[in-house]
């Protein structure tokens, strides 16, 4: 399966965050959107990954950016896993049913494994896919490159 390409419009989606509200991702049309995407709840690179989005949170609102955490997992997974991380401010989303649906959307599902590659995709404020970058399962991502494309868009 091959990522969502640059210049093409992304994906509408509805999910639950962890706390069980909907998110839709058209509703933040006027804004830019990170969807950083983590293989698994309650590993160790997936929560420094969804960490650094919440300690740079307000580093994102200057830049008119949502930052959303999306998995496979499901909400009641993430509601425990966000209080255990402190995530107060982003939103994790739950890709859960149908199982990776959004994933498969957008390219990035390894079906065999029934997870989300890791990866980073901004979206711009018209709703079009702006920066896509896969990561090794177990890479962290580059918190500072993601905050150096989206100043430069």
């Amino acid at each position: 399966m091959k990522p969502i390409e640059i210049n093409t419009p992304a994906p509408d989606f509805t999910l639950d965050d962890a706390q069980e509200n909907s998110v839709r991702l058209s509703a933040f049309k006027g804004q830019k959107v990170l969807l950083s995407w983590h293989p698994a709840a309650w590993t160790g690179v997936c929560a420094d990954q969804m960490r650094a989005l919440e300690v740079n949170f307000d580093r994102f609102k200057k830049l008119g950016t949502v930052p959303l955490g999306l998995s496979v997992d499901s909400a009641p997974s993430k509601k425990a896993w966000s209080a255990v991380l402190s995530i107060e401010n982003v939103r994790l989303l739950c890709d859960i049913w149908p199982h990776g649906q959004v994933a498969r959307d957008y390219g990035i599902l390894i079906e065999d494994w029934g997870i989300s590659q890791r990866v980073n995709i901004i979206i711009d404020e018209s709703g079009i896919v702006k920066w896509v970058k896969v990561y090794e399962l177990g890479q962290l991502p580059d918190i500072e490159e993601v905050f150096s494309v989206l100043a430069q868009s």
